[in-house]
């Protein structure tokens, strides 16, 4: 701790009590509050309403504790595509006491392997689909053991072997919660470290005054939930202030643009790649329900942020560094 800087926090909102589960905060309190029946996760094959996805992690930490003999400060890879089970997966972990470390899914063996050894992983779960390459690196970690594939795979017989109530870990609000990995664009990955309250301060900065979300918002974007850039914008801020977020599993320009349409997305989370693709496809779209725009992951250019401007009538936020600062 000594090594620790030196934070300070005066914002009212920043100030945490010293027992936190971030979990507890995003999920239990909402059910607390009365949220239960409103929808908090939209998906491409299910919906989950917020007692939904409270009974669904409660059973995920239940396996992971009972189970897998999982306790708190172990770490847990995830590996899938956006989808409300891996929403759930990574709330079951903060709620068990876990270490989450998000990975992205189009990272191979080699990649894994680095990122696990790092990280000092020992469970993991796994989209069924993905699986062939972390099973790779797994064995030169010499630690990942317990690889529990989901989505037609080990974890969905789990949960019905165990019960759908379970006690938040009374971790501290400076326990680490996520491990999340940079790029490696200067050398190999290096893993920044987020307590349960970063994982809050994130929204209650970012998400309370720069984006004002509201409960009746609806998040939508591209970026996986295993980069930072996604999980603090299409989970965490959304269920912070007790929203819906959609996510989406194969994104391509017109998929996003027809999920905006549908569920009336008013905040859009994507990189100005994206940005750039959109604007060509807005004549067939119907993209009113936006509000606020959001722009991370590479460098924005100018004419990207005026072309978008000139297109809808909103000018882009330009985000850079949630790896490092969790947004």
């Amino acid at each position: 701790r000594e090594q620790w800087p030196e934070f300070r926090f005066d914002l009212p909102e920043l100030q945490y009590p010293q027992r936190l589960n971030c979990a507890t905060v995003l999920l239990d309190d909402a059910i607390a509050e009365g949220h239960g029946q409103r929808v908090a996760v939209y998906g491409t094959h299910e919906q989950l309403t917020y007692a939904a996805l409270q009974e669904r992690v409660n059973r995920i930490a239940n396996v992971l504790v009972q189970q897998l003999g999982l306790v708190p400060g172990n770490r847990v890879l995830l590996r899938g595509a956006n989808t409300p089970m891996l929403a759930a997966l990574w709330l079951a972990v903060m709620k068990a006491g876990g270490i989450a470390v998000t990975t992205m899914p189009m990272l191979r063996a080699g990649e894994l392997s680095k990122v696990a050894i790092k990280a000092e992983v020992e469970f993991a779960f796994c989209d069924a689909t993905l699986v062939e390459e972390l099973q790779a690196a797994a064995k030169s970690t010499g630690r990942l053991n317990r690889i529990v594939p989901y989505g037609g795979g080990d974890l969905e017989p789990r949960l019905q072997q165990v019960s759908a109530d379970f006690a938040a870990a009374p971790t501290a609000s400076d326990d680490v919660c996520l491990l999340a990995f940079t790029s490696g664009t200067t050398g190999n990955p290096k893993a920044t470290m987020h307590f349960h309250r970063d994982v809050l301060a994130m929204a209650d900065v970012v998400g309370r005054h720069l984006l004002e979300t509201q409960a009746d918002d609806i998040h939508i974007g591209s970026p996986p939930l295993g980069f930072t850039f996604g999980l603090g914008a299409l989970l965490v801020f959304p269920l912070r202030f007790r929203a819906a977020t959609v996510l989406i599993e194969q994104v391509t320009p017109d998929a996003l643009l027809a999920a905006i349409a549908r569920f009336r997305a008013t905040c859009l989370f994507t990189a100005p790649t994206m940005y750039r693709a959109l604007a060509t496809r807005l004549a067939d779209h119907d993209l009113s329900s936006l509000r606020k725009c959001v722009s991370a992951g590479e460098a924005l250019p100018k004419a990207t942020s005026d072309l978008w401007h000139a297109k809808t009538g909103i000018r882009l936020i330009d985000g850079i560094g949630a790896t490092e600062m969790i947004h």
